[in-house]
This record gives C-alpha cells, sequence and structure tokens, in this order.
C-alpha cells in the first residue's frame, strides 16, 4: 500500500510539474496581452500587469490596416473549415471503397497510398505550387483548401476504423433494396462519426495551424491567413510584444474551443472497434 501511495504521489508531481511548465507560458503570453509597450519594457518578466489596458486587442481589431487580424482570422476560418469539410466527404468515401467495394488492385492501390506517407511533404512544395500556379489559384483560398483535402493518414484511419463494422450490415441493406450509395450514407456515416469526428479535429487543427504552405502561396494580406500573418507583426528592429500576444491569443480560441468541445469523441475513436456498440 505504501508503495502504490508513493507512486501516486511521484506520478501526481511530476504530472503537476509538467502541467506548470506548460501553461506558464500561455498564463504569461494571456496576462501580456492586457499589458501596454512601457509596461512590458520596464518592469521586465512580471506575471501581472502593472496597469491593465485593452488597446492591444482595440488595435488589431478595429485599428490596424496593416495587420488586419480580424481579416486574417475570418480568412483562416473559411479556409479550415472548407477543408474540414472537403477532408470528411472524400476520406469518408474512399475509405468506403478501400472496405466495402471490390475492384482489381483495391490492395495493391492502397499499400501505394500508404508507401506515398515515406516521403516528407517538403519534397512536393515545388511541383505542388507549380500546379497552384498554372490553375491561377495563387493568392485565393483554393490554394490552401485543395492540397490537402485527400490526405493519406485520414484514410487510413477512416477505413481501419470501418473494417470493424460487420459486413452483414451492408448485405441486410442490399437485401431491402439499397444500393452501394444508400447504404454508405445511410449505415456507414452513423457508425464512423467517433472517427469523422476525430479527423474533422485533427484536419481544422492542422489547417488553423499551417504556416509554411500559406507563407509560399499567399503574398496578398488581406487574403492571408492569420498564423503566418503573425510574422507581419514582428518588425525589423523591435516587435511590440504586446500585440503579438494580444494576436497570439486570438488564434487559439478556435482550436481551443474545438478540442473542449470534442474530447469525448478523440476518447472515444481510439479504439478502432468502437464502430459499433452493443
Amino acid at each position: 500500500m505504501k508503495k502504490l501511495n508513493i507512486s501516486t504521489l511521484i506520478s501526481f508531481i511530476f504530472l503537476l510539474c509538467m502541467t506548470l511548465i506548460w501553461i506558464f507560458p500561455l498564463a504569461w503570453a494571456f496576462f501580456s496581452s492586457f499589458k501596454d509597450e512601457v509596461d512590458i519594457q520596464t518592469y521586465g518578466f512580471s506575471m501581472l500587469p502593472v496597469h491593465w489596458v485593452i488597446t492591444n486587442y482595440q488595435d488589431l481589431l478595429f485599428d490596424n490596416s496593416s495587420t488586419p487580424v480580424a481579416k486574417w482570422f475570418m480568412n483562416s476560418m473559411i479556409i479550415s473549415v472548407t477543408q474540414t469539410v472537403m477532408v470528411l466527404v472524400v476520406v469518408s468515401m474512399a475509405a468506403y471503397g478501400y472496405t466495402r467495394l471490390r475492384f482489381k488492385g483495391r490492395d495493391w492501390l492502397f499499400s501505394f497510398l500508404l508507401a506515398s506517407m515515406m516521403f516528407p511533404a517538403v519534397v512536393n512544395l515545388i511541383p505542388l505550387y507549380k500546379i497552384i500556379d498554372t490553375l491561377g489559384w495563387v493568392n485565393t483560398y483554393w490554394a490552401a483548401i485543395v492540397p490537402g483535402a485527400a490526405a493519406v493518414f485520414n484514410v487510413f484511419l477512416v477505413r481501419q476504423f470501418m473494417i470493424g463494422i460487420p459486413l452483414e450490415l451492408d448485405e441486410s441493406a442490399r437485401i431491402d433494396g439499397a444500393n452501394d450509395f444508400q447504404i454508405y450514407t445511410k449505415v456507414t456515416l452513423p457508425l464512423i462519426k467517433p472517427v469523422l469526428t476525430v479527423v474533422a479535429l485533427f484536419t481544422f487543427t492542422s489547417s488553423w495551424n499551417d504556416f509554411l504552405w500559406p507563407s509560399i502561396v499567399f503574398n496578398d494580406i488581406d487574403r492571408m491567413p492569420i498564423t503566418p500573418g503573425l510574422q507581419l507583426l514582428q518588425g525589423m528592429y523591435v516587435t511590440d510584444i504586446g500585440h503579438a500576444m494580444s494576436a497570439a491569443l486570438i488564434a487559439i480560441v478556435p482550436t481551443f474551443i474545438l478540442y473542449l468541445f470534442t474530447q469525448r469523441y478523440f476518447l472515444q475513436s481510439m479504439s478502432l472497434s468502437s464502430g459499433v456498440k452493443g
């Protein structure tokens, strides 16, 4: 019993220390967003503001045309939501094809797709940019949406989840006169909702936080998403820390809310065999 108590105490202390290490920079950023630049420069690495101000947020959201954070926020929202919806459609249909439909070379084709995951994404940057430029999509939302619409890992994740759904359900639906599309929409989709929720969570977060690719395909400030736009808040010789912290906090709000409301789906999806209950 003593060993159990000691080990539990050590685990608790370790996890508490890790939590503090993770949350301290976030707390400092939060309080710094309510400081004016004079306080930051004068009092250095102090936690609480000497004078609480909201001018940093006002400047970013209403009074700043050179760094339009509100526009960047809406651009990121449009890109992330559209890409998430597109990914859910493409990935779920692809996974259905690789698990439910029978066609020649199906397994070989899926193995080839998995093998493509071995190549780093940076290898595709130049040819992908040439394609986007040829299509005339530079500085458009499509440049950030379409390239990530068919992630192989998401297809693999949904396929593995879908394998756990008995084929007898499909056969019963066929006996009742349902075709493949009806089986996909009426039978399969409701059963894979947990894993699709996790795919949506991963896709939205990845799209929202993407920095490299939007920095390449966007050079119009008004069309830029918020993550690459944050770099414009850093001056060549000096950086307004209060504005930078305020913009960073604005940028993490959607992903924080998303994780807050989808935790149970995330945990549920960790068991790939949980597609059918009871």
